[in-house]
């Protein structure tokens, strides 16, 4: 144990912030430690976009659906996959790339990249006292974010990261249990092991709700996944996708 591990082990979503602005070295850091991550043959596939203006928080809390902590946080981060540089890397280099660029590979390396590169600021951030929330709900309507955020072609905004000093401080919720997300050798596939863990998961689920709300709910991991995942939500992404540029090959 150590305090990286630490930090790591006691992460928890943040809504609620308060009402104190990032400086500018905080958010420096934060991105410069995003910068310090992995990334597929140098690539480096992808950019940050920052919003302080309050009313530009505002719009996108709106188009996130209606999520308060999009508008009311230290700093609001916009992690975007970028693969625009790199067209303009063929033009200065007189290289057609626009097939590598339009691959489902450098497609799922932005994707890729992006992720790691956001993982490392939310790290960064919480190490720093800071309280961090990732925003899916940015891809409800991204032809208007990018609208909003002047994103070019072969720009595709993932996700928001909503940071700030913490108001709350919520209960950590229990991930899967180990032996069901870690297997040694081979993809562990004998059915019953697998329902027994989710079993064992959904009880510690249900405690965990029920606790949290005083008895008001005991739901279960696997009756929210089913429920979440019956539901057909943003299915423009594949043709708002390749209206970008991405994926195409």
């Amino acid at each position: 144990m150590n305090p990286v591990i630490e930090t790591i082990l006691q992460h928890r979503s943040i809504r609620k912030f308060e009402d104190r602005g990032l400086s500018d070295e905080q958010i420096r850091t934060i991105v410069k430690c995003a910068q310090a991550a992995s990334t597929s043959s140098f690539i480096q596939a992808y950019s940050i976009i920052g919003v302080k203006n309050k009313e530009k928080k505002r719009k996108l809390a709106e188009l996130a659906g209606n999520q308060s902590y999009v508008e009311n946080n230290g700093h609001f981060f916009v992690f975007c996959a970028d693969l625009h540089r790199h067209e303009i890397v063929g033009e200065m280099e007189n290289v057609d790339l626009s097939a590598t660029l339009e691959s489902t590979e450098k497609f799922m390396v932005a994707l890729i990249d992006t992720a790691l590169a956001a993982q490392n600021a939310v790290l960064a951030a919480e190490s720093m006292g800071l309280g961090a929330c990732y925003i899916g709900g940015l891809r409800n309507n991204l032809p208007e974010v990018c609208e909003l955020l002047n994103v070019p072609k072969r720009v595709i905004p993932l996700f928001g990261i909503a940071v700030g000093y913490p108001a709350q401080n919520p209960d950590k919720k229990p991930r899967l249990p180990f032996h069901h997300v870690y297997h040694e050798e081979t993809y562990e596939q004998d059915r019953s092991k697998l329902e027994d863990q989710l079993k064992h998961y959904n009880d510690t689920i249900s405690s965990y709700y029920e606790k949290r709300t005083n008895g008001k709910l005991r739901d279960t991991w696997t009756g929210q996944m089913a429920n979440l995942l019956s539901k057909q939500v943003r299915m423009y992404m594949k043709e708002f996708v390749e209206r970008k540029g991405f994926n195409l090959k």
